[in-house]
């Protein structure tokens, strides 16, 4: 499995000082995989004879512009022309995977990871070659949404500021790159044989693509739970809520790795962040969960929530390990400034749980012997990936494939 940290650019960026180069350490806002390309390679050869050679020379020139644009990726306005450009790409190769046109394992295509001279992958597979680029499509959408998360000015990374229109921003870009995922393991690993699935890349993997997709949703929920502890408007409930459901997300994404190779450095990296933010949102749950047991006027109200406050106080603890085991895991990335719901949740957690312990401590000492910290609620989840569907097959197909049909001998008459 490739792997690389999130930046506010699909591409590393290098700082010279002096004679020396030095290679900036990012910082992870979104999770983001290691980003794959294209590997120029003649794709015309394999093809030549089996499909009008109009087809061919748009296939490859559309694949080496998308090598190109990656080169000179930026963000911004640059995601919007390199998605459309896989978009456009992705039309013209859905037709390589029609059996009809004889051509869906003619072809090895070629793919790298990004920053990497050797080659990654070659697998002679259109259906490999339609999961790779939707793949790639949801690691562009992701790197996206981080840029957006991430100040412009490194100077500004200490007091994080990020503004609800960015935010809602990223939240689209995570639903959409959950989308994408999604579609990749209920609608392309389906058409791939055994023995194509053995040859996949370890990020490939079923368990890891379902992973990925539901941890975006979690993280995308996080992003919501900030937005409703930012309004005036948002009850306690709808909080609690969200911190669960957060919870759920990050759960469901560990159980769908249990079954995939995570021995490598890379997949650790990736366990490591999913325990980071289970952490984070189990003790946002218990917090919310808490404030509203302590609403209540029975002694055992209060008790209950005096037991999730000290929950959460722990937790909270135990998340800024698991944040710094992420960071110093290869990859190294740098360490996150506290920001957004968080940062909330730093300030009112200890704060909240010491108080609290003065008042009604002497509860949790009279059933001590049978205290424990209560259930959290579970809720169904409400933030769902992007219904993908494929594009139509590029209109070149149908139109060459007409004029290119041999006649018979009562249409030569």
């Amino acid at each position: 499995m490739g792997c690389t940290s999130s930046s506010s650019s699909v591409s590393k960026k290098i700082y010279n000082v002096g004679n020396k180069k030095k290679l900036s350490i990012t910082e992870v806002v979104v999770f983001v995989p290691a980003m794959r390309i294209p590997f120029d390679f003649d794709i015309q050869r394999p093809l030549k004879g089996l499909i009008p050679r109009v087809i061919i020379d748009k296939l490859s020139a559309i694949r080496s512009q998308i090598v190109l644009l990656v080169a000179e990726y930026t963000g911004g306005t640059a995601y919007t022309e390199l998605n459309g450009a896989l978009e456009q790409y992705l039309s013209l190769a859905l037709g390589l995977t029609k059996k009809e046109y004889g051509a869906e394992d003619k072809v090895e295509f070629k793919w790298k990871i990004l920053q990497e001279t050797r080659q990654e992958i070659c697998i002679a597979s259109s259906w490999f070659e339609v999961l790779s680029v939707l793949y790639m499509m949801a690691i562009l959408a992701l790197s996206e949404a981080n840029s957006l998360l991430l100040p412009k000015d490194p100077m500004d990374a200490i007091e994080r500021t990020v503004s609800e229109e960015c935010k809602k921003d990223a939240i689209d870009l995570l639903i959409k790159a959950a989308g994408y995922l999604e579609f990749c393991v209920r609608g392309v690993l389906i058409h791939l044989p055994p023995d194509i699935k053995t040859k996949l890349p370890n990020d490939f993997q079923e368990g890891v693509l379902e992973a990925i997709s539901i941890q975006i949703l979690g993280q995308g929920t996080e992003m919501q739970l900030g937005l409703a502890v930012e309004s005036q408007n948002a009850s306690l409930s709808v909080k609690r809520r969200l911190a669960c459901e957060q919870l759920s997300y990050f759960a469901q994404a560990h159980y769908c790795l249990s079954g995939c190779n995570m021995a490598h450095a890379c997949g650790k990296k990736h366990l490591m962040f999913i325990k980071w933010k289970y952490l984070e949102a189990k003790a946002a749950a218990y917090y919310y969960h808490g404030l509203i047991l302590d609403k209540g006027k029975a002694p055992s109200g209060h008790s209950n929530a005096v037991c999730c406050f000290l929950a959460a106080n722990k937790l909270l603890t135990d998340s800024k390990k698991a944040c710094l085991s992420f960071c110093l895991a290869s990859p190294v990335s740098r360490v996150p400034p506290i920001w957004g719901v968080m940062k909330h949740l730093h300030e009112k957690i200890p704060e909240v749980a010491s108080r609290k312990c003065q008042m009604y401590g002497y509860l949790l000492e009279q059933e001590k012997s049978l205290k424990s910290v209560p259930d959290l609620p579970e809720f169904s989840l409400s933030l769902r990936p992007d219904d993908y569907k494929l594009p139509e097959i590029d209109p070149a197909w149908d139109t060459e494939k007409l004029e290119t049909k041999v006649p018979t001998l009562k249409e030569q008459h």
